[in-house]
């Protein structure tokens, strides 16, 4: 049997088809090759076109499908991975009603702050465990305060994932992942927030039928089978955040594991078994794929905006005549601290960690005769190493303490001196794996389809690629001060 795993990125969409008994990669499609358009209307506004999404998972899959590896009719089960926190909205008719609001938009920082004030603290933190923030419910309040003629015509919010879901299907459905991930789960009475709905005057109808993350959320239909060259009737049986997918795709399930991410944001993601919060709600804590009122497994989740982006914008800056590969060659040819270039990473839109202060990304201490572009490539991923150390500092904070944190072998973790700065500035081992969203999200419909018995048993074939230790913390320690001294002067309380 064959499962099938969307992944619903910022940048692209990619599938892959995975065959259920030997948990290995038959093919993947990925679309377009070129980074997908983020529309920026204003600035610290993101929005993205679900529509767009559709058509780019049906140009992935053709890509799959041209290869002739497999039979479109031999899947039996789909599961979505989406860029958590997204805002999608539709009629009645089941038709987008305006762009997505997505991840890095800042337009609802303060709606957000103002309702964390007139909840309170306590009862924010206590029942949200988060601030509502700059998160889903806060972007549907926006948009019921800014444009109320599309509020007036909206019959479902929904995640990105349940969009893609519901084109498959036609059935919109969410999950207590999902909707935590969007701040309208309480978890003190276990249902969506009453209170934080009534603050904003969200009408509940429009939330959707609510079941569990490996469950059935519908089945494709006939026009879609058409379509895409699927079995009419297949099953959609799981939908997740990147982030808790990526968790999920790396086995990570259980109290004190820990997941990383280096790709456009960067992620730092715990597993804990307690209701647990930063006062502050610089990381923030959501329902994990496996969570249950009886046997709690929550999300702690910490989100760097601007990893990967800054990664990609200095290559940009210096254009095509260099590489990836070649950055990281030139930069290991500087020395640690690339001889006083601090680099501050933040130029993606509100920082959650920084209490949703928008810093932007700032250089310092560039001497015009010492430094080169090589000092340049070695800062930034130095800076963006600091800014996890920073933000896992935190959640230490919290109570998690990682001994070891499991990544996959992509983006910024293909940099041997990413990964050197990485262990060193934090330090705790990462364990690298070949692990992918897409692939995650198509165990995961094995999961919800009853193919595994287990999420271990989806897993029990995924090995380690290597084991990356700390062993130059005293070299890196002074500069991560040297650098968080900088950060400081940013006025971030």
């Amino acid at each position: 049997m064959l499962l099938l795993g969307i992944d619903i990125g910022t940048s692209s969409i990619k599938v892959s088809v995975v065959d259920a008994n030997t948990q290995q990669v038959i093919i993947s499609g990925q679309y377009p090759e070129q980074e997908s358009e983020i529309i920026a209307k204003q600035a610290g506004w993101a929005e993205q076109s679900p529509e767009m999404w559709w058509a780019h998972v049906q140009q992935a899959f053709n890509l799959c499908k041209k290869h002739g590896t497999f039979d479109p009719h031999d899947i039996s089960a789909i599961g979505i991975a989406y860029q958590m926190h997204g805002l999608v909205l539709v009629d009645k008719d089941q038709q987008v009603l305006r762009d997505s609001i997505i991840w890095c938009d800042s337009r609802a920082v303060e709606i957000g702050n103002q309702a964390f004030e007139k909840l309170g603290a306590e009862f924010s933190l206590s029942h949200l465990l988060n601030s509502p923030g700059n998160f889903t419910a806060s972007k549907l309040a926006w948009v019921k305060q800014h444009e109320p003629e599309i509020y007036a015509r909206i019959h479902k919010m929904m995640l990105p994932g349940d969009f893609i879901a519901m084109k498959l299907s036609s059935e919109i459905t969410t999950s207590i992942s999902a909707l935590s991930e969007a701040i309208l789960w309480d978890f003190q009475t276990n249902s969506v927030s009453a209170e934080l709905m009534n603050l904003y005057g969200i009408d509940p109808a429009l939330i959707p039928e609510i079941k569990p993350v490996f469950a059935e959320h519908g089945r494709v239909t006939p026009a879609v089978a058409e379509l895409m060259g699927l079995k009419a009737g297949t099953l959609v049986t799981y939908k997740s955040g990147d982030q808790p997918n990526n968790a999920l795709s790396l086995n990570v399930l259980q109290p004190g594991e820990v997941a990383a991410t280096a790709g456009t944001s960067g992620v730092i993601y715990g597993v804990s078994d307690q209701l647990t919060y930063d006062p502050q709600s610089r990381v923030n804590t959501f329902a994990h794929v496996n969570h249950t009122a009886e046997a709690q497994r929550m999300g702690v989740l910490l989100c760097i905006n601007g990893t990967g982006s800054l990664n990609r914008w200095t290559k940009n800056l210096f254009g095509s005549a260099v590489s990836y590969a070649q950055m990281n060659e030139q930069a290991a040819k500087t020395p640690v601290g690339a001889s006083g270039i601090r680099i501050l990473p933040f130029g993606n839109g509100a920082e959650r960690m920084l209490n949703n202060k928008i810093v932007g990304v700032h250089f310092h201490d560039i001497d015009l005769n010492l430094h080169h572009q090589g000092h340049i490539f070695r800062a930034v991923q130095e800076g963006i190493a600091f800014s996890f150390r920073y933000g896992l500092d935190i959640m230490r904070s919290t109570g998690l303490y990682p001994s070891v944190i499991r990544a996959g072998k992509a983006n910024l973790f293909l940099s041997n001196l990413f990964l050197e700065a990485f262990v060193n500035a934090t330090g705790v081992p990462v364990e690298l794996y070949q692990n992918d969203g897409s692939v995650g999200a198509a165990l995961g419909s094995g999961i919800g389809s009853g193919m595994f018995s287990t999420a271990a048993e989806a897993f029990h074939n995924i090995k380690a690629l290597q084991l990356v230790e700390p062993t130059k913390v005293e070299q890196y320690e002074p500069v991560y001060q040297s650098w968080l001294g900088y950060l400081n002067k940013q006025n971030l309380n």
